[in-house]
């Protein structure tokens, strides 16, 4: 690996898309795993499944471990961060050379899933989804322990200037 890559985790509402868009709008290679990784899977196996919905979704969210593999392996770039959270993470997980983990309060929490339309995950109007976010965020649950805490109550600039400091004091 002939460049640095990291990981922002993060339980859902918790700023990762927000976090990767403005990666990008600075001009850092930020790749969002969930839109451009993901895909619904057997967590055992790996194999796609289809027909997969609602709340059954959460834990078919896999990322292809290939494609993972070979961006990091890619020193085009000198920094890259994945963005997003899956279920087989665990797979990749030492492929990163640090993981950040984005936490909010319950009430942030609150006020981001209100937000969110109908046709987004946990988005108005799907109930079942976000108490199943609502339960995973306060258990902590599927989050990499050894992840570096970001507050990401803070503006989201602020985020990403934790970050990105950091990422150049390391």
């Amino acid at each position: 690996m002939g460049r640095r890559n990291y990981l922002i985790e993060g339980g859902s509402g918790t700023g990762k898309t927000a976090v990767c868009h403005e990666l990008r709008r600075r001009g850092y290679h930020a790749i969002n795993g969930d839109r451009e990784l993901a895909y619904q899977g057997d967590p055992q196996t790996g194999e796609p499944v289809t027909g997969v919905s609602g709340v059954a979704a959460h834990r078919h969210h896999l990322w292809r471990v290939e494609q993972v593999t070979a961006a990091v392996a890619d020193d085009e770039e000198p920094v890259t961060f994945f963005c997003g959270g899956s279920r087989n993470a665990a797979q990749f997980l030492h492929l990163f050379d640090a993981v950040f983990v984005l936490r909010v309060d319950s009430e942030t929490l609150r006020r981001r899933l209100d937000a969110r339309p109908r046709d987004e995950w946990g988005g108005q109007g799907r109930h079942a989804e976000r108490e199943l976010i609502e339960r995973l965020h306060l258990g902590g649950e599927e989050i990499p322990a050894s992840g570096i805490p970001i507050d990401a109550t803070a503006p989201l600039h602020a985020v990403v200037d934790d970050i990105l400091r950091r990422v150049n004091s390391g």
